[in-house]
């Protein structure tokens, strides 16, 4: 269907279409989840990768085809990465603009730098790129044993996004503790953390005595920043942190533009 075809997000006065995708794989039981939490507030469609996709970041597959494969009715898996898939999913699977797009939900949390590599996160910003309301729901722990608190909190802030709407071009990252809901604390609106990492090179050596390398890298704390998304679930809270999805930082722009710069042309 032809994209200028299609219709904006709050067009029609059909059900709500939410658009859901992942980087655990379309099987993940995050998604699954999340998904069933969705469903009684709308029509929810279902594009994910075939496989695990984590840190994939904002890439998107440029040098050869992707397929995909409908798994069953609004479920679609794709041989590509969390942004190819929101990508195909509005331009081509869904028959209209979808009214949200919802993330998640991770296995593990996505707090502080984590954003930046996060395929989960980058879903939703590219959501939030193409100017459609989104939010990215992680569960912040190791043993990902309570999805349906993270599904419960994540259908609470969709619903109040339908309902509500969201600023242009702002995507809501949700990081939940991974505890039973009557435990959770409550919900603080936090601003962006700093993340620690250890190890982030493993360096190993193969049969034939060549080098080789893993990227990957294990928490080793954070930083301790008042408000921030780290010290919120370190604490028992949810964090619900706004990111905006055009970077530049206004206050900087100021401040350059007090450089002189040879051939620098200034307004």
């Amino acid at each position: 269907m032809s994209h200028k075809r299609r219709k904006r997000a709050g067009a029609s006065k059909e059900r709500p279409l939410i658009l859901c995708s992942n980087d655990d794989g379309v099987q993940a039981d995050g998604l699954t989840h999340l998904s069933r939490a969705l469903a009684g507030l709308g029509r929810v469609v279902v594009v994910a990768p075939d496989q695990q996709r984590s840190a994939a970041s904002h890439s998107i597959t440029l040098h050869r085809p992707l397929r995909v494969e409908q798994i069953s009715r609004d479920v679609y898996a794709v041989d590509g990465t969390p942004t190819d898939c929101i990508m195909l999913g509005m331009h081509e699977i869904l028959g209209r603009w979808p009214d949200i797009v919802v993330s998640g939900i991770n296995h593990g949390a996505n707090l502080g730098d984590d954003v930046h590599y996060s395929g989960t996160v980058s879903a939703a910003f590219e959501g939030g790129i193409m100017g459609i309301p989104s939010v990215a729901v992680s569960l912040a722990g190791n043993g990902g044993k309570h999805f349906a608190t993270a599904a419960t909190i994540a259908a609470r802030v969709v619903k109040r996004s339908l309902c509500e709407g969201l600023p242009r071009e702002i995507v809501l990252n949700i990081n939940v503790p991974d505890v039973p809901l009557k435990k959770v604390k409550g919900i603080r609106f936090t601003t962006q953390g700093k993340r620690n990492y250890g190890g982030i090179i493993v360096e190993k050596v193969d049969p034939r005595g060549r080098k080789y390398y893993w990227i990957g890298g294990d928490e080793s704390g954070f930083e301790d920043v008042p408000f921030s998304d780290c010290n919120a679930v370190r604490e028992g809270f949810v964090s619900i942190t706004p990111l905006r999805v055009n970077l530049t930082d206004k206050a900087a722009l100021d401040w350059l533009s007090r450089w002189r710069l040879r051939g620098a042309v200034t307004s």
